[in-house]
């Protein structure tokens, strides 16, 4: 089976997993991540096949939607890649790559590094900021019903691990224990300059939502 080949039954496999998935963890996330690895790899010295697989597989079943457990989306994606006979060595990378992308509060150091990682990353965070990333973030509020916000509850800057998967907070909070967070987190160039322009547009959206909340506008 050629790299093609294997991509396209990924495509298939992950379109059909994702079918019923929350809307901002859903097939558009994967393939805005895939585009955005796609474009960051243009610039970077990695195996773009493990590029591909990492970024399509990489959310295959995120661990806060199954309580919790980060251990179900590396085995499904090593039990898909094992029965297309990928390479081993191809499974292993891929396989970290899913175990090391999240963002998990942002204190944790991660255990394995790569470029492919490196670019998969960065295409994964910046679907969580600018535009997207907003959206994002309030479609997730709602599905757990939480609060747009709520000036009496402080955004937390110091969370463990344990603290940000377990977090009920607003949603606005995400974007200071998160989301501003992530431009300053990227890999590479190309993400970098990209996160710029769409941390940006976040500050701004903050300013206008203030204005909104406390009747200026």
């Amino acid at each position: 089976m050629t790299s093609k080949e294997i991509i396209n039954k990924t495509i298939d496999f992950v379109k059909e997993t994702l079918a019923n998935a929350e809307g901002g963890h859903d097939w558009f996330h994967i393939l805005r991540v895939y585009n955005n690895a796609l474009l960051i790899s243009k610039n970077e010295p990695v195996n773009v096949f493990v590029v591909e697989l990492g970024a399509l597989l990489h959310d295959i079943a995120d661990s806060k939607f199954y309580n919790g457990d980060e251990t179900v989306g590396p085995q499904i994606a090593r039990e898909f890649l094992f029965k297309l006979n990928v390479d081993s060595q191809v499974i292993e990378h891929v396989v970290n790559i899913i175990e090391n992308i999240s963002f998990k509060g942002g204190n944790e150091a991660q255990k394995f590094k790569s470029a492919e990682l490196d670019v998969v990353q960065d295409a994964d965070r910046l679907d969580a900021i600018g535009a997207i990333g907003i959206a994002r973030c309030f479609n997730y509020g709602g599905f757990k019903n939480r609060e747009l916000y709520n000036p009496e509850i402080k955004p937390h800057l110091s969370m463990t691990k344990a603290e940000y998967k377990t977090s009920t907070a607003p949603s606005i909070n995400h974007f200071y224990e998160k989301l501003l967070l992530l431009k300053d987190k990227m890999n590479t160039k190309t993400g970098k300059d990209i996160a710029t322009k769409r941390h940006a547009f976040m500050e701004l959206y903050l300013e206008q939502f203030y204005k909104e909340w406390n009747g200026i506008v």
